[in-house]
């Protein structure tokens, strides 16, 4: 078929040339015999020879085309791109990671599906592109920020914290969190849960005869809404150093009832020994959880002399004078150095306790009393212990139903102390102080002083904040050349000797 149509295309120019040879040869010869013709140029050029050229090119540019609507002129794919693919697809039941090429491993990475088993990835993957994708699937608004920087350590966390807040007691299979340890242990330092759900209650049964009022009948429905216990996974997770705790349930909607808001005697104990066991532990937070001081005690008390605690955080809570105390004496048997205990019941009794482990503490730069009643009574033994305490940076006494005596009082102090850099007395009725507030001018190193809704005098607070605004010149100005504010203390140096 291709010969038959080819032989038109190469036979027509010859053709062509040859009739037009022989057309001249006859015009010369006609030239030279007779007189030439009047009109040479009114010979039509041969149209037969033209409409054949033009069929030839056509027929030069057909092009067969495939009836398979898969076939491709592409090149094959190199022999690596075709184990690359094998790979990815059977991942789960065949992975081949580690013994490939670092570009090859970069490829199998990239195209790995984010739903793969943990059993699998785990201990396996650590790619942190890969891991990013798994978490931005499962959680668009995340923060690696808050999870140390790791896309890895924010999956596990978040998966882990995830099941938690889903748990069920005698529902939930426990084996779905003690499975995850294997997996998870390297990884997680951090475990926060916002929710802890209760046992599922089931209506009983309608009785005949009268139901006993007594105690032990409220102890048992007590035992009955316990919640996870958490002592067999912290010991499993090796490297835990944050946990952020609150016993309550979120989002019950119509189903509200008291006892989902429950933190029970069973929890208490089953934490107390959790975090006791948690050598590693260095913040603790229970909030929002009805956390009275006798559950507080038998928290505290679980952690005295804690190898590693630095945070304790209990706001929001039930806690009044005697847990305060407990909490006093945990600073002189630990190396506490943020204590919270805002929105409790802390009165007088307890601040005086706070002041007096205060003022012999060597480790303690936050306490955060605000929301609480200490008045005047309180906020002076506060204030005293400042007198003596040469690390407390931080000092949030807000809300307090403080007044002008411990305003006064706490003027004094600051010409004295040199280590506090950030008060709040906000929400005080503090008053019209016309004395108090500027003899402090000696201090340098406070730089934040809160006064908000506390009724002081307009030329106090404007006094105030020139002070503040001198002490962050000056702080800025150390912090940015260090060694010129050194100088002259290192100068004394061979001037005395030399004396």
């Amino acid at each position: 078929m291709q010969e038959t149509l080819t032989t038109p295309s190469l036979s027509g120019p010859s053709q062509s040339s040859i009739s037009t040879q022989d057309r001249s040869s006859t015009a010369g010869q006609t030239s030279s015999t007779g007189p030439p013709p009047s009109k040479p140029s009114t010979i039509p050029p041969p149209v037969k020879s033209k409409g054949l050229s033009s069929r030839a090119g056509v027929r030069r540019m057909r092009r067969i085309i495939a009836e398979d609507v898969e076939w491709s002129l592409a090149i094959v794919p190199f022999l690596t791109e075709l184990c690359i693919q094998h790979i990815v697809k059977n991942f789960q039941n065949n992975p081949i990671l580690k013994q490939l090429l670092p570009e090859h491993q970069k490829k199998v990475l990239n195209n790995l599906p984010p739903d793969l088993p943990l059993t699998v990835t785990a201990n396996l993957i650590d790619d942190e592109n890969y891991w990013r994708r798994c978490c931005l699937q499962r959680w668009p608004v995340c923060h690696v920020d808050k999870h140390g920087g790791s896309w890895k350590r924010m999956f596990f966390e978040l998966h882990l914290e995830n099941l938690l807040k889903h748990f069920i007691p005698s529902t939930t299979d426990p084996a779905v969190i003690l499975n995850l340890l294997p997996l998870c242990r390297n990884y997680v330092r951090t475990i926060r849960v916002d929710q802890f759900l209760p046992p599922v209650q089931l209506l009983p049964p309608p009785q005949s005869g009268d139901l006993s009022d007594s105690g032990s009948e409220g102890e048992m429905e007590e035992l009955a809404t316990d919640h996870y216990q958490l002592g067999d996974l912290v010991a499993g997770l090796s490297h835990l150093e944050e946990l952020d705790l609150v016993y309550g349930v979120k989002d019950c909607g119509m189903n509200f009832e008291w006892n989902l808001f429950l933190f029970t005697y069973g929890d208490c104990h089953s934490l107390a020994a959790t975090v006791k066991a948690c050598h590693t532990l260095k913040i603790f937070r229970l909030t929002r959880s009805k956390v009275d001081d006798d559950k507080a005690r038998i928290l505290i008390r679980s952690l005295l002399d804690h190898p590693a605690l630095e945070e304790l955080d209990l706001s929001h809570n039930l806690i009044g004078d005697r847990g305060a105390r407990a909490a006093a004496k945990l600073l002189s048997h630990s190396r506490l150095r943020v204590l919270n205990l805002a929105n409790n019941q802390v009165r007088a009794l307890g601040a005086q306790s706070l002041a007096h482990a205060l003022a012999h503490n060597t480790n303690l730069i936050s306490l955060n009393l605000r929301l609480n009643c200490v008045e005047d009574e309180g906020g002076q033994a506060l204030t005293h212990a400042l007198q003596t305490n040469k690390c407390l940076t931080t000092l949030h006494l807000g809300g307090n139903e403080l007044s002008e005596p411990t305003a006064t009082l706490l003027s004094q102090v600051l010409s004295i102390n040199t280590t506090l850099t950030s008060i709040n007395l906000s929400c005080n009725h503090i008053g019209l102080v016309s004395h108090g507030f500027w003899g402090w001018q000696d201090n340098k190193t406070l730089l934040e002083f809160d006064l908000r809704l506390s009724d002081i005098a307009q030329e106090s607070e404007y006094l105030i904040s020139q002070a503040l605004c001198a002490n962050r010149e000056a702080a800025r100005q150390r912090a940015l050349n260090p060694t010129h504010f050194m100088s002259p203390i290192t100068a004394k140096g061979p001037e005395n000797p030399g004396g």
